[in-house]
Formats: structure tokens, sequence, C-alpha cells
């Protein structure tokens, strides 16, 4: 997973309009009834309208830049999700993510801190992320794996493995026959 620098002192109109863009769009869901459809549409309208129909995503949400974000179909988004996610963000079908949790697909240089360095988080099918929750750049979460709450992930997760804690380890493993199809 290669690394992708970006200095913040270099403007870059398609990245700050697409901030705006996100930023707004997140302000008019957070600030209407979460259960209407002029909500659902607002959501709609943050993932340019390439969310399935199956996917529920509930406010309020936070995201730098929404069009890096790529979600599959079944997805459960709780309330307080927030991505800085410049680096992009693939979540795969069946994922269910509580409340609360943050993902950081980006990060600041530690020396020359206007720079932010970026890597993709991907969340894979069927995987089940627990309340306050922090995952960070450039991890990827397995199929079926469940990350524990208030767990801070911050290497891969295997297929399958159960993980807890700051940083999260692998306690267990599940038996991958067992899941439904």
């Amino acid at each position: 997973m290669e690394e992708v620098r970006i200095d913040l002192r270099i403007p870059d109109k398609e990245r700050e309009m697409e901030m705006k863009r996100s930023s707004e769009l997140c302000f008019k869901i957070n600030h209407t009834m979460p259960t209407s459809d002029e909500c659902r549409k607002l959501i709609e309208e943050l993932f340019d309208n390439k969310l399935d129909k199956t996917t529920i995503i509930n406010p309020p949400i936070f995201l730098l830049q929404a069009n890096k974000v790529k979600l599959g179909k079944g997805i459960v988004l709780l309330n307080g999700f927030q991505c800085m996610s410049s680096g992009g963000l693939v979540i795969e079908d069946n994922t269910l993510i509580s409340l609360n949790c943050t993902i950081a697909t980006n990060n600041h240089d530690f020396y020359d801190r206007p720079v932010i360095t970026c890597k993709p988080v991907h969340i894979k099918k069927n995987v089940w992320i627990g309340v306050n929750v922090t995952i960070l750049a450039g991890v990827t979460i397995g199929e079926n794996a469940i990350v524990g709450a208030g767990s801070v992930v911050t290497k891969d997760v295997p297929d399958n493995a159960v993980v807890v804690g700051n940083p999260a380890r692998v306690i267990k493993y599940l038996d991958a026959d067992k899941f439904q199809s």
C-alpha cells in the first residue's frame, strides 16, 4: 500500500471543492430530520448517488472527502461515524459499524506537518465494528472480522479474527464455515 503525500500549502482547487461540498452536505444531513426522505436524498448526494438502497446511514456523520469513500450493499453506519478520507476508504457489503467510530486514512508528516500522509483503509465483507473504534491509515480488516468496542486498529486484521484493545490484537478466530452466505 503506497503512501500518498499531500502538501496542504499547495492549493488544489479540486480537493478544496470536494472538501467544501462534503462539509456542507454533512452539515445539512446532520441538521435534517434523520428519518426523512430529505435526509436520505442528501446522504445519496453526498455519495454521488451511488449509495445502494440497502445501505443505512444514521446521522450525524462527518466526512472530509466523500468522493474517496466507496460503500457496498447492506452496510449500516450508526450515529457519529467520522472519516478523514483523503487516503480513500472502501467498505464492502454487509458491514456493521457501531456508534461513534472514526476512520483516519491520513496523518501528518512528523517533521513537516502541513504535509498529510495518506493510505487507504479497506474493510472487507461481513465485518462488525463495535462502539467507539478508531481505525488508522493503511489498515485492511478481513472478511467476517469483529473489532471490539473501544479498540484502536493500527495494523491489518485477518479474516475471521476477533480483535480488541489499544492497539487491537487478535484474541480468537471465528469458524468461517458457520457464516451464512
